[in-house]
Parts: structure tokens; sequence; C-alpha cells
């Protein structure tokens, strides 16, 4: 009995087997099809801002509401507590662009300033920043710490005819979303000047560790590695300048190659595969017809600027559906956000983390935490790692008139 009911039942098994419908597959959608765009992606994750009392030591930095830096009107920018950058970049929501202006060395306060304007332009809606640098160099670390924040906020980075990038400061240029160039760019041997070392053994293993982190943040922005070559073979009495070419070789002008390849995707599902062909025809035009073809001696910025704003139109820019992500949409500010009248309450700011002493720093004293906005249920974080942190500095080239010195031993 049992046996006459086994061989039915496996027959039943088998046929159920045999009708049941395969697993659906996985396929990438078509270029045409509607897509949620999905969030944006970034390279690195910011860590803890730490907002503990700190300025600016070794440089002076101005904002301002327009790329038109030839009309001058950039405004000091005194402290970087909280609150007074609220205050400092408030107008610039009317705008939608603010650009930083920076004159000095690569430090700690630099890399703060770099965190803590980044989060309050966010706080603020300001979804359009452009640094725009002046810097022999600095210390390495810092450089790294506020390339992280660079890339995270979405800077774009000028270098005028009036300006230099020098040492330290190239490893800013490899962050940025887009880096637009001028004034000379030179790279040298990094060198801890508080260094002990003894010999050449000693002083590899201090160089160690920090050329470990170099080289992985080099890699993460899409920066050659011949960077880091150049960083520890050319002698830091010298000064290498690079050239236009060098520079798109290394991956250290025009667009950044990794946040290109991050964003491909949700441009094609949000703009269409047609914005991603023209706006890679159009960087190609603007290479050649905007940024090789200008006479080196008489070339700045605003001429560039001027060129790829003219051009863009003839590959229908800025596009109708996605004006913020047009090429050189950093220029139109004031379009791409719908102006905030100034009587108007701000957008509730993210409360910064709480302030606490300098690490390192014996003199330091509890601090009074920045208040945060009435409306926020945030609590603040703990904060990461001081400002006042000791670096491993890169040595600038020799003072005074170091660039002009050193750049033609660099050329020969």
């Amino acid at each position: 009995m049992p046996f006459r009911w086994t061989l039915p039942l496996l027959c039943c098994l088998l046929a159920s087997a045999c009708s049941r419908q395969p697993e659906p597959t996985l396929t990438s959608a078509g270029a045409d099809q509607e897509l949620d765009a999905g969030p944006e992606v970034q390279r690195k994750l910011q860590a803890g801002i730490d907002w503990s009392p700190t300025r600016l030591e070794a440089g002076d930095a101005w904002v301002d509401c327009s790329g038109d830096y030839t009309r001058g009107g950039d405004r000091p920018l005194l402290s970087l507590d909280y609150e007074d950058l609220r205050r400092s970049l408030q107008d610039c929501r009317g705008t939608g662009l603010l650009r930083l202006r920076y004159k000095g060395k690569v430090t700690a306060s630099f890399a703060a300033l770099m965190e803590r304007s980044g989060r309050v332009a966010s706080d603020l809606g300001i979804g359009k920043r452009i640094l725009d640098i002046d810097s022999a160099g600095g210390h390495v670390e810092a450089a790294i710490r506020a390339g992280d924040a660079i890339g995270e906020n979405d800077w774009t980075i000028w270098v005028r005819g009036d300006s230099s990038c020098h040492s330290a400061c190239v490893l800013l240029l490899a962050a940025g979303d887009m880096r637009v160039i001028a004034g000379p760019v030179g790279i040298h041997r990094m060198i801890r000047l508080g260094s002990s070392a003894t010999s050449r053994k000693e002083l590899g293993e201090e160089l160690r560790t920090v050329s470990d982190e170099l080289r992985s943040y080099l890699e993460r922005n899409g920066a050659s590695g011949k960077v880091y070559d150049l960083m520890t073979t050319v002698p830091n009495r010298t000064l290498q300048l690079l050239t236009v070419e060098e520079l798109d070789q290394y991956g250290l002008s025009g667009s950044n190659a990794v946040e290109d390849d991050l964003n491909r995707i949700r441009l094609a599902r949000r703009c269409g595969t047609d914005f991603l062909q023209r706006r890679d025809a159009f960087r190609r035009a603007y290479e050649v017809q905007c940024v090789q073809t200008v006479e080196a001696e008489t070339r700045d910025i605003d001429q560039i600027n001027q060129c790829g704003l003219a051009l863009r139109g003839n590959f229908g820019f800025p596009d109708a559906q996605c004006a913020d992500e047009s090429p050189m949409a950093e220029l139109d500010g004031a379009i791409l956000m719908p102006r905030i009248p100034q009587d108007e309450p701000a957008p509730a700011p993210t409360p910064p983390e709480s302030q606490v002493p300098a690490i390192g720093d014996e003199s330091a004293k509890p601090a009074k935490a920045v208040r945060a906005a009435p409306d926020s249920d945030s609590t603040p974080t703990q904060p990461g790692p001081s400002a006042g942190d000791d670096l491993l500095p890169e040595e600038e080239p020799p003072a005074a008139a170091d660039v002009q010195d050193a750049a033609p031993l660099a050329t020969d």
C-alpha cells in the first residue's frame, strides 16, 4: 500500500518542479528608463568636526558670493566660530554661490576652515563652492585632512594667474571636483623639520606612516602615483613646476575622474544619456579651446571662465532639465537656487559638535559650547582630533621670493 501511493506522489512532485517559474534575473535598466536618481555619493565620509576655538595662524581668508573676483568686494573672514561663519556666509544664500579666497600656508587651521565652511554652507543651502587659493605649501597631513573636506563638500578649486599652488597645496588639487588652474603649480620632496633622525633609515621610518596615508589619499581621489614619486624624489631645496600636460596626466586639473565616475550613473538616470554625451563633448572642447590655447603669460581664471561660458552654449548648456549639473554650474548660482529673501529665517543649521580644548594644548581651558539652533533636536557629538595637533610639515620653497627663485631651478 505505501508503495502504491509513493509512485503517484513522486510524479506530482516532479511535475510541480518542472512547472515552477524561474527566479527573476537582475539586469541593468535601459538608459531611457525612468529611474530614481538615488543618493549622491562622496569619495570619503568626513569625520566629526571639532568646533574648538581656533583661528587662522598662517594665512588670511575672504568670502564673496560671486565668481567675478575682478570686481573686488571680498570680505575678510575674521572668525571660524560656527555662528560667526554663518553670519559671514549668510548673504550667499541669495546667489547659491560661495567663493572662499585663501592666501597662506596649508596648516591645521586651514583644514578647520575647509571643514567648517563646508558644513555651514550646507546648513545655509549654498550648493556651489569655490576655493580660490594662493599657497606656497605647508603640512602634508593638514593638506590630506583639508582635501577630504574639499572632496566631501564638492568644492571647485581655482589657482588664479596672480596666485600659486606649491608643495603641500598640490594635494588639495587632487581632491577638488573641478580644478581651474592659471597660476604656477610646483612640487618637491616632503620633509619633517622637527625630525630627530640621524640616518636615512631613521628618517625613512618617520616618513613611512604618512607615506602610506599619502598614497591612499591620492588613490581615492584619482590622482596619479607620480605625484607621490615627485614628493619623495624632487630635492626640497628646489621646486619642479608642472606643465599643463602634466597637471592633466597626474589628475590634478579639470574634472575629477573619481567624482565623475561616482556621479555618472546618477546623472544618466536624472538627466539622460544625451546630457552626458554633450557634457563629455563640451569638456573635450573646453580643454582644447579654453585651457590649452590661452597664452601662459596672460592666462587667468576669468579668461578661462569667459571662454567656457561662451563655449558651453554650443552644447546646449545650461541644460533646461539639469541646470545645476551643467558644466560650470558653479558660476550660475543665482539661477540655480530660488532667491531667499534676506528677512526670512535661514534653514535650520546642523548643530556643531561640542567645543573642547585643543588636544596637546596644556593651557587650553574648557570652552563654552557653540549654541545650536533653537529648533534643532540633535545632540552635539564628540569632536574629533583637535585642529592644533602636531602634524608632519612639508617645507616650502625658500622664503620671500621662493617661487621666483626656485622656478628656474625647476625648469632647467
